[in-house]
């Protein structure tokens, strides 16, 4: 039956450019575009599912396509909808083990002694290969040991001691590889008079999306807005993200994309580096002391596709003593779990050589990125560190 409700591909006026600035349709020919394998592929898979070919597959999902589309078209809207409804599903032990990140991650974080240490082995990357499709290749990254929450129920109770405070939507990454990235976002607030809570919640669903596990992630996105949604009501309380992902997936996907009703928390939802820049304005801003620091700036691209590159740019410029080059936006690669997967990992290598060209001319003392896949990424191939802008506000805070 044919979706007369969603036929916004009309409003494609075929310029092109989105496959011009396509990463993926730049570094392989089996890709044809965005342009095709979105709207226009669409108005023929709404008269038969059997035209949804396997080109499909080759998305990473960047949105580097609508952030360029001047019609505003959400063109991987209509890309992911088609993989989850209309390819057949392949690798499904893989995508449990890359998508149930709350499953996995807790598992892992339970064992990082044990199962950082395998995981750099070749006897367990030629299994990883040989049985779950995961590029040998692959760095995977280290789990941080035991969870956030669990450590910050000892913060807790000092946080209810300020008088204004937020929530906080750590994500996955802060949650299971990155405790202190959660420290740093709780140093920053505090010491500008706000505290932080941290609702009950579950991964944000982007790996799923990806996979096309439109049903799972339904799961998790009606168990985050009726937790966030509790936690601020009867309050003024923003709910900030420190990952650009979390943020995307929250703010735009989970009302275009899977149609939930999120009007609970729709005019709660900023990026932290957005609400940061706000209070700076507002002249709330922490006291700092010089960091003596030349950082590369690279923009991920799904921070670019919700336009917040320019909070966090003016949010690094006031740190004294950062000296701040701006990297030429380009997409790094990995996509999330796409540059993990065997037949894509060559690919992303190559969609992410731009960048990594870049960082090695600038020549940095550090790169500074708000995606931990990116971070994971450019750290993999470069011999740089990678930090989160709000990591490098809080060391600036702590010198003073």
């Amino acid at each position: 039956m044919i979706d007369l409700e969603n036929t916004s591909f009309d409003c494609c006026i075929k310029c092109t450019i989105c496959t011009a600035y396509c990463p993926v349709a730049r570094a392989t020919d089996l890709y044809p575009g965005p342009k095709y394998s979105g709207p226009d592929a669409e108005r023929l898979r709404i008269k038969s599912p059997l035209l949804a070919d396997h080109s499909l597959s080759f998305c990473n999902n960047c949105k580097r396509c609508e952030t360029v589309c001047p019609s505003g078209v959400r063109i991987t809207d209509f890309i992911y909808k088609a993989k989850g409804s209309r390819l057949k599903k392949s690798h499904r032990l893989r995508d449990f083990v890359l998508t149930r990140t709350d499953i996995s991650g807790r598992l892992s974080a339970g064992f990082s002694w044990l199962v950082n240490p395998l995981m750099k082995l070749s006897v367990t990357r030629f299994f990883l290969s040989a049985f779950l499709a995961i590029s040998r290749d692959a760095v995977m990254p280290a789990f941080d040991r035991g969870t956030f929450v669990s450590g910050f129920r000892n913060q807790a109770k000092a946080q209810e001691g300020f008088p204004r405070k937020v929530a906080y939507f750590h994500g996955c990454y802060v949650n299971y590889y990155d405790h202190a990235l959660g420290n740093d976002v709780i140093l920053v607030l505090n010491a500008m008079g706000i505290g932080v809570t941290a609702p009950r919640q579950k991964c944000c669903g982007v790996p799923l999306i990806a996979a096309g596990n439109f049903k799972a992630v339904r799961k998790n996105a009606a168990f985050n807005i009726a937790s966030l949604g509790a936690a601020v009501a009867d309050s003024d309380m923003k709910i900030v993200f420190s990952s650009s992902s979390c943020a995307l997936t929250v703010t735009q996907d989970y009302p275009h994309l899977l149609a939930m009703d999120t009007s609970a928390i729709d005019d709660r939802l900023e990026l932290l580096t957005r609400f940061l820049h706000r209070e700076f304005a507002a002249g709330n801003k922490p006291a700092m002391g010089s960091l003596n620091l030349t950082a590369a700036y690279h923009s991920p691209c799904h921070l670019d596709r919700t336009g917040g590159v320019r909070h966090t740019i003016a949010v690094l410029q006031s740190i004294p003593g950062l000296r701040l080059i701006l990297l030429h936006s380009e997409c790094c690669g990995i996509a999330g779990t796409y540059g993990f997967k065997k037949e894509f990992h060559a690919i992303a290598q190559d969609i992410g050589h731009r960048l990594f060209d870049q960082i090695e001319q600038a020549n940095p003392d550090i790169v500074i990125t708000d995606c931990e896949t990116c971070k994971w990424q450019i750290e993999a191939n470069t011999r740089f560190p990678v930090r989160h802008p709000v990591s490098v506000l809080a060391e600036a805070v702590k010198k003073f």
